[in-house]
């Protein structure tokens, strides 16, 4: 791919109709990046050299509704001058829920010459494949909100250029705790139990307290299974994070269940998010989901009150 110097950070943007790229787009121009959407891809090049000088991110989407194939996308993108600080983002969701989206909003899929939805879903997942093989970032929209896929866009949107370049093997994490009687986090890699440990609730003087809390930390941290499950979960996430990396993920969601989702949870997340900055493996975002507290970064008690 030709390379042009002294250009913007350019954000290229496809992925399957309904999967949520306006979202995504709407969220980015919320961000302050120039955006354009359903760009004809004769246009993409002078689109690129227009945005050489701006002081600005930008974000083009190109997809199916232009008229041209995924096979011509990709020979344009990489015949063109782009950017060396680049990312091209493939949106996506599982077809079944693709079509409870479109069934919903009553609108007609875009992929032509098909009067079955999941016919049109199906054969637009497969004409877009080279694309989604080329992408640098895949966003799975399938259990996330409009609210929750704009919260991952802020993830990489504030990307610099020279952020990219110390950043390109970083991969955004996000830790949470749960309830189990709330149902499993449909969006979590990896799920661990900590029903096992000993339950604070129990203690009258704990009970409506919190896994952030001083008493439930020091009644948890005296327990010696506590802290070998902790050490456990330390030594597995310092094996399997390069061979995460090696497989180019660009999200990892850790979650951490018990009963009520307040005490033992809470804690055990709190505590490996810490240890993840710590060790400078990763800058994790935290998210209580019984709580309602997410924190996008690991932050000093003192500035817990920003937490939303």
């Amino acid at each position: 791919m030709k390379e042009a110097a002294q250009m913007t950070d350019i954000l290229l943007i496809s992925g399957l109709s309904g999967a949520g790229k306006s979202t995504v787009l709407h969220a980015l121009e919320d961000a302050g990046f120039f955006c354009t959407d359903n760009l004809p891809l004769e246009m993409l090049q002078e689109w690129i050299l227009s945005m050489q000088g701006r002081n600005k991110q930008a974000a083009v989407c190109l997809d199916t509704r232009s008229g041209f194939s995924a096979r011509a996308i990709k020979a344009v993108i990489e015949d063109m001058a782009v950017p060396s600080d680049w990312q091209f983002v493939f949106i996506e969701a599982e077809d079944e829920i693709l079509q409870r989206r479109f069934s919903t909003v009553r609108r007609r899929h875009p992929y032509p010459g098909r009067d079955d939805l999941m016919a049109s879903i199906q054969l637009e997942r497969e004409s877009l494949k080279l694309l989604r093989d080329m992408a640098d970032i895949i966003l799975d929209s399938s259990h996330l909100t409009p609210y929750e896929l704009a919260e991952k866009v802020d993830m990489f949107r504030l990307r610099t250029a020279k952020e990219s370049r110390q950043k390109a093997q970083a991969m955004a994490c996000t830790v949470m705790s749960f309830s189990y009687k709330n149902g499993l986090p449909a969006h979590a890699d990896i799920v661990f139990d900590m029903r096992f440990l000993p339950n604070p609730h129990y203690q009258p003087e704990l009970a409506a307290s919190t896994g952030r809390d001083a008493g439930v930390i020091a009644f948890l941290q005296s327990y010696q299974e506590v802290r070998q499950a902790e050490e456990y979960i330390q030594q597995w996430l310092a094996f399997i994070w390069p061979q995460l990396l090696k497989e180019r993920k660009h999200y990892f969601t850790l979650a951490f269940g018990c009963s009520g989702g307040r005490h033992r949870s809470v804690y055990m997340a709190e505590q490996l998010a810490g240890w993840l900055q710590h060790n400078r493996v990763a800058e994790p975002a935290i998210q209580h989901r019984e709580l309602g507290i997410v924190q996008y970064a690991m932050l000093k008690p003192e500035q817990a009150e920003d937490e939303v």
